[in-house]
């Protein structure tokens, strides 16, 4: 689409030459980047944020419609120097928010600096660096706006001015400071010639005010219900349930999850009655909780009816359906005993076996015995498995026998072979020579019949597969938006349960039946897969991503440790744990930091440090280095809180323990997208504007002796430097 210049007259022409001007990754005009986008204080980032954002791109078509104001939109990122100072600095500031108030204003973020976005009562958490939004609100809203304004090109930070007719006033992007953008905003206001409404909220009727698609409004009602008595809930509740399909599911929320059953059970009525798609995630969460059949019944009902027009919840229809009954096809029974039963089974065919079996092959082929066939299929495919692909030569016999294999068990399959062993030797076979369609064939094949040796590995081949096959069947079908089946879901389930506890089963297969639970929405199902995989795998880290993200998800990162306390806690404690409850620490003092708890944060550094050093002593050789890498970052965080409350000499001591505890780790990005360079670039520049003389050579001297490449600009600065000319758009 062709851009061009919308600002007009001496304004414009100053504007772009500024843009145009050239600009390295260091300097502007003798103004360092730095200096140019100062970093936020504590200070800053303790002040609210002003700007009054909605909460989702349709809310707020309807206000800019309902006023006939426009649409401002900000794009925002962690970390990026400029977006910082907007959103620390520049989003707090009295003068901005009124510059901004003519304007229906969005943000996006793709950052979550809440792990959640609403507690147990189903209050909304807002978000730390944006105000009036979830952090699910402004990540929600940023693939809408890609797709409707970004043109493929996502950059922050970016302000874009959208009319009532959906067209763009202006796109700005890569500005050289932060006057030109606010020139544009009040220019694009000043400029305007459609006329205004004002938002009459005088004497409007408590259904005017629910309905209302204003966060102002929203907020406002929902303080009420929290605050209220039974009967003014239940007022505010029968409002928003008159609303029908338009109900606010924030209200419905509250009902859902707060202590009065009474509303609890007419916000779950609401949900089986709607017709609308947008509340099929809420009716998945209300079916989270410990409900009778009875009130489960309608629930999904109302999902198999919604999932007519939407494919997401006629899947969550069938997830909840899947997860009730017996498994259809495998017999976990049988396999459970089996898997109990010890090593009592005949171990597989060692190699005196297959020669011996060898010199009987012409015999055995021209038999035509279905029963040797097979005995010589089983000798050639257990030959192959027990040759190490790593010996000269091995690749190309592990082929010939795979090949012999096959031949062997497709013969006694035309002989009237059938049943497990059939199935779980041409599993095995077509597994090892990669051909994984043929594998899982066979697996849901070998599942329809009783196992022989439930222990053995070509049956944990099996199960694998199974689960696979049946895996990959339900996303398929789900991307397809097709139905499908709730007894695969209930297979599947009931499959990887199996492999938990299989003597060669894996932790992969564990961390791939939580995700494929998470993805449908079956949390609780998710957390005791994950709960009996910690059990089996105590030092599995991709389990422990998975906890971590199961904690702050449903309990906060306030819960972070205590979780972690209670598993070091136990005699059976794993040497590993203190690494795990170190990188724990290491984020909920990451959280601390994003909500302005400093004090929490330094102290949570702290324990995360110890922590690191206790694992460093329990097993120095497995985990010393990234255990190092961690506590540089710990420092470099400190460094960071110190930076901000204004205690230079403290952020200079952190990042010269992060320097020294591991070099390499200086620019490494946090969770909080911010390096160890990063903080000593700001900190550089504050002390040169203070002329000290006393930290500043310290500094100087230890960015000195690190490498080169580590003090370059972060990767997603990207290939476009800052000062190429903005996008301007009629």
């Amino acid at each position: 689409m062709p851009r061009t210049p919308h600002l007009g007259g001496l304004l414009a022409s100053v504007l772009i030459t500024t843009l145009l001007a050239p600009a390295s990754s260091g300097q502007v005009g003798g103004v360092s980047r730095e200096q140019m986008w100062p970093a936020p204080t504590a200070e800053d980032w303790k002040r609210p944020c002003l700007i009054s954002w909605q909460r989702t791109w349709s809310d707020a078509v309807a206000l800019s419609k309902a006023t006939g104001r426009p649409i401002l939109i900000c794009v925002n990122m962690d970390g990026e120097i400029a977006s910082e100072h907007y959103a620390g600095i520049r989003y707090r500031d009295p003068a901005i928010a009124e510059l901004y108030k003519p304007y229906v204003t969005v943000i996006a973020s793709v950052y979550r600096h809440n792990p959640r976005d609403f507690d147990e009562t189903g209050q909304r958490i807002l978000c730390p660096r944006f105000g009036s939004v979830t952090c699910g609100e402004h990540i929600a809203i940023e693939p809408v706006l890609y797709q409707k304004f970004f043109d493929g090109k996502r950059i922050a930070p970016r302000h874009i001015m959208v009319e009532l007719d959906g067209k763009e006033t202006y796109d700005i992007f890569y500005a050289l400071d932060t006057a030109s953008v606010f020139a544009a905003v009040a220019k694009g206001i000043a400029e305007r010639k459609l006329p205004t409404r004002p938002l009459v909220k005088g004497d409007r009727s408590l259904e005017e005010r629910v309905a209302s698609p204003d966060n102002a409004d929203r907020t406002a009602i929902e303080k009420s219900f929290v605050a209220g008595n039974h009967d003014q809930k239940l007022a505010i509740l029968e409002a928003a349930v008159a609303l029908g399909d338009k109900a606010p599911r924030e209200v419905l929320r509250l009902a859902l999850f707060g202590l009065d059953e009474d509303l609890a059970r007419m916000a779950r009525d609401a949900l089986a009655k709607t017709n609308s798609p947008r509340n099929v995630e809420l009716i998945a969460e209300a079916l989270q909780a410990p409900l009778g059949d009875d009130e489960r019944a309608p629930l999904i009902q109302a999902l198999e009816r919604l999932g007519k027009s939407s494919p997401r919840a006629r899947t969550l229809a069938t997830v909840n359906k899947g997860l009730g009954d017996a498994p259809a096809t495998v017999d976990s029974q049988r396999w459970a005993q089996g898997l109990q039963g010890g090593g009592s089974y005949a171990p597989a065919p060692g190699s005196d076996v297959f020669a011996q079996r060898l010199e009987s092959l012409d015999e055995s082929v021209s038999s035509g015995d279905p029963k040797r066939l097979l005995d010589l299929a089983e000798a050639f495919l257990a030959q192959a498995e027990s040759l190490s692909p790593d010996r000269p030569g091995a690749p190309l016999t592990i082929r010939a026998l795979l090949s012999d294999a096959l031949d062997a068990a497709k013969r006694a399959q035309a002989a009237g072979a059938q049943g497990w062993k059939l199935e779980r030797i041409l599993t095995a076979v077509h597994y090892n020579r990669g051909e994984l369609q043929d594998a899982r064939k066979h697996a849901v094949e070998a599942m329809r019949n009783p196992p022989e040796n439930p222990r053995s590995w070509d049956s944990m081949v099996v199960l694998g597969l199974f689960a696979e096959a049946r895996r990959e069947a339900i996303r398929t079908a789900v991307l397809a938006g097709k139905d499908w089946p709730a007894a695969w879901l209930r297979d599947l389930d009931a499959t990887y349960d199996l492999l938990a506890k299989h003597p060669h089963g894996d932790d992969t297969q564990v961390a791939a039946h939580v995700d494929f639970l998470t993805w449908l929405r079956a949390w609780r199902k998710a957390r005791r897969a994950l709960v009996q995989g910690l059990e089996r795998f105590p030092a599995s880290p991709l389990l422990h991503d998975r906890f971590r993200l199961q904690v702050l998800r449903s309990q906060g990162f306030r819960a972070l440790e205590g979780a972690y306390a209670r598993l070091l806690a136990r005699p059976d404690a794993h040497p590993m744990l203190p690494w795990f409850a170190g990188y724990a620490t290491l984020v909920a003092a990451e959280f601390h930091r994003r909500k302005s708890e400093y004090e929490e944060a330094l102290k949570a550094y702290d324990r995360a440090i110890t922590r690191f050093e206790r694992a460093i002593a329990k097993m120095s050789r497995d985990v010393e280095d990234s255990s190092r890498h961690f506590i540089a970052m710990a420092h470099a965080g400190k460094a960071r809180v110190a930076y901000e409350i204004g205690d230079d000499a403290a952020a200079l001591e952190e990042l010269l323990a992060a320097f020294k505890t591991r070099m390499r780790s200086a620019n490494i990005l946090d969770g909080l997208n911010i390096s160890a360079v990063d903080t000593a670039k700001m900190l550089r520049a504050r002390l040169q504007e203070k002329k000290d003389t006393t930290l500043l050579p310290r500094l100087e001297e230890a960015l000195g002796r690190l490498d080169p490449d580590l003090l370059a600009l972060p990767a997603y600065e990207g290939k476009g430097p800052r000062g190429s000319r903005p996008s301007r758009k009629n």
